[in-house]
Formats: C-alpha cells, sequence, structure tokens
C-alpha cells in the first residue's frame, strides 16, 4: 500500500511491455501500420476517445479506481485484502467474525457505562452505534441498477443479430464458469476487485505503449490469417450445394 510497493508495481509492468515489444518482429512496407491506425483513432484502445476517467464513470469510483486519492485507494484495497485473508487463509467464517465484533463491542461498552462514573464522578453517556436505514436502501438500489443492466446487456447482445458480440458473451461467461471452478466465489470477487484496482492506473500510465503493443499484435494476427488463407484454406475445394441437391 506505500509508494515503494506501487513503483515495484510499475516497474515490473515497464519491464513487461518492454521485453514484449522488443520480441515483436517489426511489420513490413504494404502491411498492417500500427502508426497508421494509431493516426487515425489517436492511437487509442479500440478507437477510445474519452479518457478512463470518463471511461469508468467518472466520480469518486473513477478516482478510486485511477488512484486519485492514494490514501483511499490504498485503504480500500487494504481492507479487501484483509477480509480477504481472515476469510480464506485464516479460515475465518462470517458469523464469526460478526460475533467477535459484536462482542467486542459489547465489551467496550459495559466497561465505559460501569467504570466511567468511577473515574469522572459523574456517569457518561455511552455513545449508541445506528445504521442509517438509507444505507441499507442505497446498497439494495445499487446492487439492483447493475444486476438490471447486466441483464439487459446481455438481452441486448442475444437480440441485435450480431454474432460476433453473441460469441465474444458466451466466451466470457464460459471463462468466468472456468475460473468459477478454479476458486471459490469470494475469490473470484477479490481477484477481480485487485484488477479493478491495479490494471486501469497501469494502462493510465503506460497507455502508448500498451495501446501500440496490442495495434502490433493485432497486426501479426492479421498477417498470420492471410498467410494461413493464401497456403490453407484458399485451396479447400468448395463443394456446389446446388449440383448436389440436383443429384
Amino acid at each position: 500500500m506505500s509508494e515503494r510497493s506501487e513503483n515495484v508495481t510499475e516497474k515490473l509492468m515497464g519491464s513487461i511491455i518492454d521485453t514484449i515489444a522488443e520480441n515483436l518482429p517489426k511489420q513490413k512496407s504494404g502491411k498492417f501500420d500500427p502508426g497508421s491506425v494509431s493516426d487515425k483513432v489517436r492511437n487509442k484502445l479500440f478507437g477510445r476517445q474519452n479518457s478512463m476517467h470518463r471511461v469508468l464513470g467518472g466520480g469518486k469510483s473513477a478516482d478510486v479506481l485511477l488512484w486519485r486519492n492514494k490514501k483511499i485507494s490504498s485503504s480500500v484495497l487494504a481492507l479487501a485484502t484483509t477480509i480477504w485473508v481472515f476469510f480464506e487463509w485464516i479460515d475465518y467464517h462470517f458469523l464469526t467474525i460478526v460475533s467477535f465484533a459484536l462482542v467486542l463491542g459489547m465489551v467496550v461498552q459495559f466497561v465505559w457505562s460501569n467504570f466511567s462514573s468511577m473515574l469522572s464522578g459523574s456517569p457518561s453517556k455511552v455513545p449508541r452505534v445506528e445504521l442509517p436505514d438509507e444505507l441499507f436502501v442505497n446498497i439494495a438500489v445499487a446492487i439492483g441498477a447493475q444486476v438490471n443492466k447486466f441483464l439487459s446487456f446481455l438481452q441486448d447482445l442475444s437480440c441485435e443479430r450480431n454474432l460476433k458480440h453473441f460469441v465474444v458473451a458466451i466466451a466470457g461467461l464460459w471463462a468466468v464458469a472456468v475460473i468459477g471452478s478454479w476458486c471459490n466465489f469470494l475469490t473470484v470477487i477479490y481477484i477481480g476487485f485487485v484488477c479493478a484496482h491495479t490494471l486501469p492506473v497501469l494502462y493510465e500510465k503506460y497507455e502508448d505503449q500498451v495501446d501500440d503493443f496490442l495495434y502490433s499484435l493485432l497486426g501479426l494476427l492479421r498477417d498470420q490469417y492471410q498467410k494461413l488463407d493464401q497456403g490453407v484454406l484458399s485451396k479447400i475445394p468448395k463443394g456446389n450445394m446446388k449440383a448436389k441437391k440436383s443429384e
């Protein structure tokens, strides 16, 4: 959570990108040119024109994900890590932690209420902990809105008659199912939480390098597909369906 760990992460990310970029073969003339694509789309990933802050929705949530305030972002990530360590490594359970927290609170209030009068000479009012009803309502509304948005997104993909988007969505859900079979639900949530707090800020700092690498990789894949098409796919004889039907 310190600046030292953040610098180590930045150096590691930079070295990985530089190593991969150096091993990529140079594009020849007449083929896919990342520079020409970057001129058209301003070298943004998938033609993105907005900033990462706008892409993430803006506001306080985007500030936390992009580490605009390092103390708040590090505190949120540290809290999530602590919860995950308690449940996964120390093998605590949710009911156990809640019970211990309630016991600790009751002990503090008991000591406060019984010994405050002995120390000060007059009984002091013990503070009461009460969660507002609006907190639970806002949490439920926020969760419901995100679930409905996700369901609407999946239904739009199913009904827009775009086979490419439909296959990508199916592949993504299949990948999530496979990852879920490797680890439990809490670990999956924690991995997604850590990725959300690391990948956007790293991409924002190394945006040009990542975009150049991805466009170069897309160019290599396109060249390999063209070679495969010219060498193998184009030589495969295509049957005449009309002739077969007439026979």
